[in-house]
C-alpha cells in the first residue's frame, strides 16, 4: 500500500488517493510495471483500516487499496500481463466464480494486516474453482496437499475434505502466508515458499549468500523450477489488470463490498439436497458454497456449519420449522469379512447398484473391500439417528475388482496390477516438483 501505516481516517484518504487504480494505471502505462513503486514491506497493522474508513462499494477498488507487495517488474510480468488480458472472457468468467467468495478473503486479509493483492492468489492457484484438483492431490481454492491441510488442521475424511472448504481452508491458507512472511521477512519469497516449499526457498538462499550473490527473489528465481519462477510474475499480472482493467479491455463483474454469505449452524445430519431445498437453492449454488461436503449427506452435528446467502439462510430456518420429517435419508454399513457384490448391498437397502455406486463413488466393475464403511439409505427405525462421531472420523473405504470364481486367476492378476499403478502412483507424487510438497 504505502510506506506509512495510516493511524487517522484523513491520512488514510489522502493515502488512498495516491495509489488510486489512476494513479497506479500511470505507473504501468506499458502493461508491465515501469519503476517499481515503493510499497510497504510489512504486513498492515491489524484493524487500522475498515472498510467504513474508505467507503468503497466494490470489492475490487477495496482489494487495491490494500495492495502492499512491492510491485515486480521483469519481461516475465509483462508476457503474463498480456497472456492474461488476451483472455477477457477467461477473467470475467474466474471473476464470476470468484464473487461468492472474495469479500470474505478480503475481510480475513484485512484482519489480519495482509497485503490484499493475496486475495487474487487463488485466481493463480485454481481459477477460483474449489473443486480443482491436481495431479498431486492438491485441492481447493488454494490448493494444500494432504499433508499441509493436516498441519493446518484442515479434517479430511471419508464425509468432507476441509481443504475445499471457504472458510477452513482461505484460515489456514493465510495463516500459512503468515509463517512464510515470518520465515522469510519478504512477500514474494513467501510467495514462492508457498508454491515451492520453503525448505526449497531456504536452500537456495543458503546457496547465493555462501557465493555472495543477492537473495531477493529476482535474484533467486533463475535458480526456482519454471512453475515458481512464473508464480509471483502472474500474481503481479493479475494485480497490473485488476489495478487498471478498462487499460487491458478487461471487464471484472462488479462484486458489492458486503458479505455474500452467513453460516448457518446445524444440529443434526442432513442430506444436502434436503438443505437445498430448504434454502431454496439450487443443487449446484449450495455446493458451490459448501464443496468440501463429499457425500450426499452432510454430518458432523454442531461442530459443522453450511453457509447460504443471507436471504436464503431466512428461507432456509423458516423452512426448517415446518418441515416435520427426517432431515436426513443415509446411514453407515460396515462391511463384513464375506464378500459381498454391490447388486446384494443394494437389494439389502431397498435401493439400485447405481445409488450404491455414486453415493460412495464406486467405480465400475468394482466392489468394496471388507472392513469398508459405505453409505447406504436407511431401511428402519433402529438406522434412524445420527451417524456417530468415531465412525465420522475414521470409517474409510476401498475397492477391489468384481470377480466370478471362474476368473479367479484374472482377478488376482487385477490385483497384482493395482497395486503396482498404486506404488507407480506413489512414486509419481514422491518425485513430482508440485506446490508445497516439501516442507
Amino acid at each position: 500500500m504505502h510506506d506509512m501505516i495510516r493511524s487517522t481516517l484523513a491520512t488514510a484518504a489522502l493515502a488512498l488517493l495516491a495509489s488510486s487504480p489512476l494513479a497506479h494505471a500511470a505507473d504501468n502505462a506499458a502493461g508491465v510495471t515501469g519503476a517499481p513503486v515503493a510499497r510497504a514491506a510489512l504486513p498492515l497493522a491489524p484493524g487500522v483500516i475498515k472498510v467504513d474508513d474508505y467507503k468503497e462499494t466494490d470489492v475490487w477498488g477495496r482489494i487495491r487499496s490494500g495492495y502492499a507487495i512491492p510491485d515486480l517488474d521483469n519481461s516475465l510480468v509483462g508476457r503474463h500481463t498480456q497472456a492474461y488480458s488476451a483472455r477477457p472472457d477467461s477473467l470475467k468468467r474466474i471473476s464470476g466464480r470468484a464473487s461468492p467468495y472474495l469479500f470474505h478473503i478480503v475481510q480475513e486479509l484485512e484482519k489480519r494486516g495482509m497485503p490484499t493483492e493475496l486475495a487474487l492468489l487463488p485466481v493463480i492457484e485454481s481459477a477460483f474453482n474449489p473443486q480443482a484438483l491436481s495431479t498431486a492431490n492438491a485441492a481447493g481454492l488454494w490448493q494444500f496437499v494432504p499433508g499441509t491441510g493436516k498441519d493446518y488442521d484442515l479434517k479430511q475424511n471419508m464425509f468432507k475434505d476441509e481443504r475445499r472448504g471457504v472458510l477452513a481452508s482461505t484460515d489456514a491458507a493465510l495463516s500459512y502466508l503468515q509463517r512464510l512472511y515470518t520465515m522469510f521477512g519478504d512477500w514474494q519469497l513467501a510467495l514462492a515458499a508457498y508454491n515451492w516449499g520453503e525448505g526449497n526457498v531456504q536452500r537456495i538462499i543458503k546457496k547465493n549468500q555462501s557465493l555472495g550473490k543477492g537473495t531477493d527473489f529476482e535474484s533467486l528465481a533463475e535458480l526456482m523450477p519454471p512453475e515458481t519462477r512464473n508464480y509471483v510474475p502472474k500474481l503481479q499480472a493479475v494485480k497490473n489488470i485488476v489495478a487498471n482493467p478498462q487499460q487491458y479491455n478487461v471487464i471484472l463483474p462488479a462484486i458489492d463490498n458486503q458479505p455474500y454469505f452467513t453460516a448457518v449452524d446445524k444440529t443434526s445430519d442432513i442430506d444436502v439436497a434436503v438443505a437445498a431445498q430448504l434454502a431454496e437453492m439450487s443443487l449446484d449454488e449450495f455446493k458451490a458454497l459448501n464443496p468440501q461436503f463429499k457425500k450426499p449427506v452432510i454430518t458432523g452435528g454442531e461442530k459443522t456449519k453450511i453457509l447460504l446467502p443471507k436471504d436464503n439462510a431466512e428461507k432456509f430456518h423458516l423452512n426448517l420449522a415446518q418441515w416435520g420429517r427426517e432431515l436426513s435419508s443415509w446411514t453407515t454399513h460396515k462391511i463384513t469379512g464375506a464378500r459381498v457384490s454391490i447388486a446384494a448391498l443394494a437389494s439389502k437397502f431397498g435401493t439400485t447398484p447405481e445409488i450404491i455406486r455414486q453415493a460412495n463413488n464406486i467405480p465400475a466393475k468394482s466392489t468394496v473391500k471388507a472392513g469398508s464403511t459405505i453409505l447406504v439409505p436407511k431401511v428402519s427405525a433402529s438406522s434412524a439417528g445420527d451417524i456417530a462421531e468415531n465412525i465420522i472420523d475414521n470409517a474409510v473405504v476401498a475397492f477391489e475388482a468384481e470377480r466370478s470364481a471362474k476368473k479367479v486367476k484374472a482377478s488376482s492378476g487385477s490385483r497384482y496390477k493395482a497395486k503396482a499403478d498404486a506404488g507407480s502412483s506413489k512414486r509419481i507424487a514422491r518425485n513430482s516438483s508440485s506446490k508445497r510438497k516439501q516442507r
